[in-house]
This record gives C-alpha cells, sequence and structure tokens, in this order.
C-alpha cells in the first residue's frame, strides 16, 4: 500500500451544503479509519478545502474511492489533487 496525500479545494458558495451532508461525510471517513487506511484528515483553517492521508493500493483505485465521498457525490469539491507521499519521519513513516 502507498500513502496518498488528498486536497479538496471547496467549491464556492457550499458552506451552507457541507454543514448539512458533514456527519455522512465523517461516517464515510469512518469506515477508511476502521480499515486503517485513513491516517488523518481536515479542514484548512481558512475553510478554503481539506487535506487527507489514505492508504491506497493505487491512484486509480482511491480515485474511484473518492467518488463515493457525500461531499464530492454533491459537487461540494471544485478542485481534487492526489499525490503519492513517501513519509520517512514521524508518525506515518511506518506507512511509506
Amino acid at each position: 500500500m502507498s500513502v496518498f496525500a488528498v486536497e479538496y479545494v471547496y467549491a464556492a458558495d457550499t458552506e451552507e451544503g457541507r454543514d448539512t451532508h458533514r456527519a455522512a461525510h465523517r461516517e464515510w471517513l469512518k469506515g477508511f479509519v476502521n480499515e486503517g487506511r485513513l491516517l488523518a484528515s481536515g479542514p484548512y483553517a481558512d475553510g478554503s478545502g481539506a487535506l487527507l492521508l489514505f492508504t491506497a493500493g493505487s491512484e486509480a483505485a482511491l480515485l474511484e474511492e473518492l467518488k463515493q465521498d457525500p461531499f464530492n457525490m454533491q459537487n461540494f469539491v471544485s478542485g481534487l489533487r492526489v499525490t503519492e507521499w513517501k513519509p520517512v519521519t514521524g508518525a506515518f513513516a511506518d506507512y511509506a
């Protein structure tokens, strides 16, 4: 498994919708936490997006899974960037 940094950019004027669907979004994320595949996630302090650290077999497989995120299904994410990441020190180094 590889580690991937996923960056979400939230679409303009979606804060209310994200508030409404946040519980479903977090429940979806919880499944990955329970599998040990979501290492960390959270919104940027300025509210413009979020960073999520996943493990996955491939970028293509992860992209397919991300389509099921309620935030993506509701078109709250206007930009998405997935980058394979190789942590060498710190809490996530064991995943490299």
